[in-house]
């Protein structure tokens, strides 16, 4: 029998029969259509949201240790999204964290672990592009903590996230969305494989372009790693989420596009685009095994773009997680209905 929602167990009321599992990635890079093959999979509670934790409420309500910080931090999210799709009753969560919480770890702990006692399970699983930057601070407070990193084909990445407007550049460089785009790929997939390194054998990389193509070995892959069975046919089956319908950046473009996620680069940009862009990342694009199409794109390399943005990513990353700069971090991502 299912716990009611008004009701909250205790960490040694919840048998762990395997580890978190954190879903990273740049944005775009199909996080959320892995993420959704685990929920997919029937062994991780639902939870269709990004909890954030890490990104935007470590800098904005700091230290957890003090009660008015917990305080200050349960009431943000009590008021957001995140907390309606957990189900969870207020008071009771309320109650738990104010009692319990010293850590961002103990935080999501808390709160993903009633949300899979709700639902008569055992295990949960997160994403969240940005908890890519945030893998070493999250294994030390989340110690079992296990992370798939999806990496996809930069321009696909870029082509997609300068179609949404994700990242913005300088007013000076108004014409350069798509190669600030392609910029950020390649900071944040450099960063989080830099950060594997202290991770070991509890960081795993997979291909988008290989899970779109082979899903069943990749998902037979990932299986070990996850500690459970990924059954593609099942997934297949009781497929929620994205695994039932896209959510493409291009779904408004037609049903080829949306259906067909790898190479839109080289259906969409044009030779001059695509070189620019290949001139900004080809190098880890090459190191990442994708074939580049401009063999002298180091020739025409935009170098201040390229000089000047990975360095603004990298201040101003550091700047929100290092000093009091992070308290301005804005939390309307959570709240949006």
């Amino acid at each position: 029998m299912k716990p009611s929602s008004a009701t909250l167990l205790t960490g040694l009321d919840v048998e762990q029969s395997g580890p978190p599992i954190f879903v990273v990635g740049s944005a775009r890079s199909g996080t959320t259509l892995l993420y959704h093959m685990l929920l997919s999979s029937g062994r991780f509670a639902h939870f269709f949201g990004e909890p954030a934790v890490f990104d935007l409420l470590v800098p904005r309500f700091g230290d957890l240790r003090l009660a008015k910080n917990r305080e200050r931090m349960i009431n943000a999210w009590m008021g957001s999204k995140m907390h309606r799709a957990s189900g969870l009753e207020e008071n009771a969560l309320r109650s738990k964290v104010m009692r319990e919480c010293k850590s961002n770890g103990d935080f999501l702990r808390i709160v993903m672990g009633e949300v899979a006692a709700r639902q008569g399970l055992r295990r949960w699983a997160v994403w969240g592009p940005d908890n890519l930057l945030q893998m070493r601070e999250i294994k030390a407070q989340v110690p079992d903590a296990r992370f798939i990193h999806i990496i996809r084909d930069g321009r696909d990445v870029a082509l997609s996230m300068s179609t949404e407007r994700f990242i913005r550049p300088s007013a000076w460089d108004r014409d350069k969305f798509l190669l600030v785009a392609g910029l950020h790929w390649q900071w944040k997939v450099r960063y989080g494989r830099r950060e594997a390194a202290f991770l070991g054998p509890d960081y795993l990389e997979v291909r988008f372009e290989e899970l779109i193509s082979h899903p069943q070995q990749v998902l037979s892959h990932i299986s070990p790693f996850v500690g459970c069975e990924l059954d593609y046919e099942q997934i297949r089956k009781d497929g929620v989420g994205a695994v039932k319908n896209s959510n493409s950046t291009f779904m408004s473009e037609g049903e080829g596009l949306a259906s067909k996620p790898v190479g839109r680069w080289n259906r969409l940009l044009d030779d001059s685009q695509i070189a620019a862009l290949e001139s900004c990342i080809g190098t880890l694009l090459t190191e990442l095994g994708y074939e580049l199409t401009t063999p002298d794109a180091s020739v025409t390399s935009p170098r201040l773009i390229k000089a000047t943005y990975p360095l603004f990513f990298s201040t101003k990353h550091w700047l929100k997680h290092h000093t009091k700069v992070g308290r301005l971090t804005s939390i309307d991502r959570l709240k949006a209905a």
